[in-house]
């Protein structure tokens, strides 16, 4: 990764707020500027706007207040993505493409090239001829990530990416984030209900705690287990332990107690 992008701000955003009915706001007041290169995450309940605030910083929604400034191409990596046609994952990822082929246009041998190249980026090359719909949730995932890779995107925009995974996939989704970001310069934009996701590779959290209330900074200082308690009315703690020779951290939330609480 180029070290000179640090410090320069990708996505950055102020006073930032949005309303579908007049006075009722789904959030307000809103700030954050992201680094090219950070991974940000964005928790909260369910209907808290967390879809709302992708919307906006997709460009498909215009708030009802404040600024937006967005530096770089974005894509769009969905939760969940399913295609109505067999597609190869080739013809996936060439859909990335899309922009610099051109209306009617057939992709050129330098825009399969560039398919090709981002399904090899991602070590899945070995899957391109295959039917998309035959890969593992975490392989399409992976997919969708080649197809922002070769659309030149600079910044990701990631909503809940690890969304019905198995602990294996999760954790290599995770990985390929954090190596996104740190080797190949990406700005990452995503939404969790894991806080310990956000824990392990995000270097900035935002937490919509409500309307106006909302905590925002590094990963490490937001994500305590009294804001997260808070946040989602479940007992949260940041629990430090030895892996492979050396101190971890993580957060978990606490359910140990609820069959002594069952009547």
């Amino acid at each position: 990764m180029d070290t000179s992008v640090l410090g320069t701000a990708a996505v950055s955003f102020s006073g930032l707020g949005h309303a579908y009915i007049s006075d009722s706001w789904i959030f307000r007041g809103y700030h954050a500027s992201i680094k090219k290169g950070e991974v940000f995450a964005i928790l909260g309940p369910n209907g808290r706007g967390k879809t709302t605030l992708l919307k906006i910083l997709l460009g498909a929604l215009q708030p009802s207040e404040g600024s937006l400034h967005v530096i770089g191409d974005l894509a769009f990596v969905p939760q969940l993505f399913q295609v109505s046609f067999d597609f190869s994952c080739l013809d996936m990822v060439l859909m990335g493409r899309a922009r610099k082929v051109g209306l009617f246009s057939k992709p050129k041998a330098s825009d399969v090239q560039a398919a090709f190249a981002a399904l090899e980026r991602l070590g899945i090359q070995h899957h391109a001829e295959r039917p998309f719909h035959q890969l593992s949730g975490g392989q399409r995932q992976l997919v969708v990530f080649a197809r922002a890779i070769a659309a030149d995107a600079q910044i990701l925009i990631l909503d809940e990416p690890t969304s019905a995974l198995d602990l294996e996939n999760q954790k290599h989704v995770l990985l390929w984030i954090h190596t996104l970001s740190r080797e190949d310069g990406l700005t990452v934009l995503m939404t969790t209900h894991h806080p310990h996701h956000a824990f392990a590779v995000a270097d900035q959290a935002l937490l919509m705690m409500g309307c106006e209330r909302f905590e925002i900074g590094p990963a490490k200082d937001v994500l305590t287990k009294d804001a997260l308690s808070d946040l989602y009315r479940v007992p949260m703690e940041r629990v430090t332990f030895q892996h492979n020779g050396r101190a971890t951290e993580t957060l978990v939330p606490v359910f140990s107690d609820l069959r002594d609480n069952a009547t």
